[in-house]
C-alpha cells in the first residue's frame, strides 16, 4: 500500500517477478478493509496514504488482533517515523529511497517469521510488556524503553527460557541488511539489563557463552546496593 501510484505499480511488478501475488491499494481506508478481510502473508505499508495514514492503519489492525507481518516504508532519515512505526505495531521498517533487493530480503524475513498471534500482554516472571500500548513494567514500576530496546526485549520475552542466538537478534531486531558492528547487540543487552534487572537488584537476562542470550522468569537476586556497579554480566557455561 504505497502513496505514489507509479512507485506502487513498480513495486508490484517487481514483487510479481519474484513470485509474489500482489494487491495494490492506494487508500488507507480501503487498505484497512482489505487487511481485515484477506489473509495476506505480509503487508508493505506506506505512511502517507489518503483517507487513513499508515500509522493509524497499523495501530487499528493490531488493536483488532490482526497480526499480519507489516513492513512500513518511512521517510529518509526519519528516525521519528521509524520509532512510531514500531510503536504502532509494525514488524519492520525501511527508509526511502530503498533498494528493491533489500526490500525483498526484509519481506522474506517477515514471511519466515509468520503471523503468529500475539498475546495482549507478555509476562515473564514480574516483567510485563504490552504490545498494544508498548508499555513495560517490572512489577508495579514502569520501565521506559527506546524503540530498539523494546523490540529486543519483546523478542527475548516471546522466546523466554530459550537461548536466542546473537545472529537471530541482529536479523530480527536490526534487520538482515544491517552492516554495522555486531557488538551493538551486547550494547543494547547492557541497556536492557540496567533498566529491567540492575535497577531492581535482579538478573534475568543471561549470557550463554558461545550461544546467545536467555531471559528467565525466576531470577537470581543480586545485592541491590551493587545494582549500578557495572558488575560483569551473568554467564551460563
Amino acid at each position: 500500500m504505497e502513496d505514489e501510484a507509479n512507485i506502487a505499480q513498480a513495486l508490484a511488478t517487481g514483487l510479481e517477478a519474484e513470485g509474489f501475488d500482489v494487491d495494490v491499494v492506494a487508500d488507507g481506508n480501503d487498505g484497512l478493509w482489505r487487511a481485515r478481510e484477506t489473509a495476506y502473508a505480509a503487508i508493505i505499508l506506506d505512511i502517507l496514504l489518503p483517507g487513513m495514514n499508515g500509522f493509524k492503519m497499523c495501530r487499528t489492525l493490531r488493536e483488532e488482533g490482526v497480526w499480519t507481518p507489516i513492513l512500513m516504508l518511512t521517510a529518509k532519515d526519519g528516525e521519528l517515523d521509524e520509532a512510531e512505526a514500531l510503536d504502532t505495531g509494525a514488524d519492520d521498517f525501511l527508509s526511502k529511497p530503498f533498494s528493491f533487493v533489500v526490500l525483498v530480503a526484509r519481506l522474506r524475513a517477515l514471511l519466515r517469521r509468520g503471523s503468529t498471534p500475539r498475546p495482549t500482554v507478555l509476562t515473564v516472571g514480574t516483567l510485563t510488556l504490552d504490545p498494544a500500548s508498548r508499555e513495560c513494567h517490572r512489577g508495579d514500576a514502569a520501565v521506559e524503553l527506546t524503540a530498539r530496546e523494546y523490540s529486543l526485549l519483546e523478542l527475548l520475552m516471546r522466546r523466554s527460557d530459550a537461548i536466542v542466538a546473537k545472529t537471530v537478534l541482529l536479523d530480527e531486531v536490526w534487520g538482515p541488511d544491517f552492516s554495522g558492528d555486531p557488538n551493538i547487540v551486547e550494547v543494547y543487552i547492557g541497556y536492557l539489563r540496567k533498566k529491567i534487572d540492575m535497577a531492581f537488584g535482579l538478573q534475568t537476562i543471561l549470557t550463554v557463552r558461545g550461544a546467545g542470550y536467555r531471559l528467565i522468569a525466576n531470577p537470581t537476586s543480586t545485592d541491590s546496593g551493587n545494582a549500578d556497579s557495572g558488575r560483569a554480566a551473568p554467564v551460563v557455561e
